[in-house]
């Protein structure tokens, strides 16, 4: 009896260990506390929180939390792929594009080549998106080339500080390997302070606001989100973003649900030769928060732009929709609206003047539904149940039950 005391009180300080190795990391990951009298001036701030813009009502009735973590963990989705996620090792590095090119990553990650300048796009290249690189959505494929690569770097983006947008890692590596400042909305810069990040690369705009970078304009636009790294939530703004040269226009929409400011935007900065899009990891319980791939061809043509690249979708299971769900809707939409849409693979670098017809390249990879409603079918070929129920629930839980 006296050993078998010992053994479970050996086990009980590996769990307490373990736990603690899992979180170590987070206090820092959490980030700093943003405040200050821009934030209190900013007209999206009341009450002591961000608040978004007006004009989406779809009346949707939120599930209880309880219920989406029994379908994250249960349904029957096939969120996985059934074969490796194809990834483009890009070439050294070259001259940024005259032109106007981008790279897509995974994600929302992105680098835009436009008029000689590179701007990097929501940077996530740890293997987790969450505050413990122990626990929570895992990639599903390797970023395709190391962070430290990449060439020399204009302005690095952030659309809002979900940890799937906003990565203390991947933000400490640019910060070791680039000079170029973290362009980012209001209040975000208080967690890049808070990991060592000198105040003087941070540039820090609220809706409307815009600051010239390398002889572009980069301009903070309305997106309808919310924002939080812990239990506070909404004390950072969110954004869509403009990145404007002389000639070329990018719209990059942050992740949001569809409403009416993208014709405002449309109106004001377009047209766009260029659209990063959201259309991943949505669903009926937060329609608020994250738009349709349907949705996502509108705010195109919303903001009047010329080709579509899809983002946020394929890396991380952020929702219970099948894997290749939203770039199929997507490409169906876009065919039956008139829709240019270029759709590469990880590490796949776009000429938007002259982009590659869309191959499909995804459908020979993603499998068939599975046929039963179990753990076992919804885990990738080399996960266990434990590791797959551990990938399945999101840290950002409170996205999940919003609005």
């Amino acid at each position: 009896m006296r050993f078998v005391r010992g053994v479970a009180a050996a086990a009980g300080l590996g769990a307490v260990a373990a736990v603690a190795w899992a979180a170590r990391e987070i206090p820092a990951a959490l980030g700093g506390t943003p405040e200050g009298e821009r934030i209190r001036r900013s007209p999206q701030f009341r009450d002591g929180v961000f608040r978004n813009p007006p004009g989406v009502d779809r009346g949707v009735v939120p599930a209880p939390a309880g219920s989406i973590v029994r379908e994250m963990l249960f349904g029957g989705q096939r969120r996985h792929p059934a074969l490796p996620i194809p990834v483009v090792a890009a070439p050294p590095a070259q001259p940024a594009a005259e032109g106007l090119a981008v790279t897509w990553y995974g994600h929302a990650s992105a680098l835009v080549e436009i008029e000689g300048r590179r701007v990097l796009l929501d940077p996530v290249w740890s293997k987790r998106c969450s505050p413990s690189q122990s626990v929570g959505p895992s990639r599903m494929h390797p970023p395709p080339v190391p962070l430290e690569t990449l060439p020399q770097l204009d302005a690095v983006l952030i659309s809002h500080d979900h940890y799937d947008h906003l990565d203390l890692r991947s933000i400490k590596a640019l910060a070791r390997t680039q000079t170029a400042p973290f362009v980012v909305p209001l209040g975000v810069g208080a967690h890049l302070e808070r990991w060592g990040i000198e105040p003087s690369r941070i540039i820090e705009l609220d809706w409307g606001e815009s600051a010239p970078v390398a002889g572009l304009e980069l301009v903070a636009t309305s997106a309808h989100h919310f924002s939080g790294r812990g239990l506070a939530r909404d004390r950072t703004l969110w954004s869509s973003w403009v990145v404007a040269g002389e000639h070329r226009r990018v719209f990059y929409s942050g992740d949001s649900g569809y409403f009416p400011g993208y014709a405002t935007i449309g109106a004001e900065y377009g047209p766009f030769d260029l659209t990063l899009i959201q259309i991943g990891a949505y669903s009926p319980h937060w329609a608020d928060i994250h738009m349709t791939p349907e949705e996502g061809i509108s705010t195109h043509l919303d903001v009047r732009g010329g080709l579509l690249v899809p983002v946020h979708w394929a890396t991380f299971v952020l929702a219970m929709h099948d894997w290749s769900e939203p770039v199929e809707r997507l490409c169906a939409d876009a065919a039956s609206r008139g829709v240019r849409v270029a759709v590469p693979r990880p590490g796949e670098r776009i000429d938007v003047d002259a982009p590659a017809a869309v191959d499909h390249w995804w459908r020979e990879i993603a499998g068939t539904p599975p046929p039963r409603r179990d753990l076992g079918n919804v885990i990738d070929l080399a996960a266990s149940p434990a590791r797959e129920r551990r990938d399945l629930v999101d840290p950002l839980a409170d996205e999940a039950a919003a609005d």
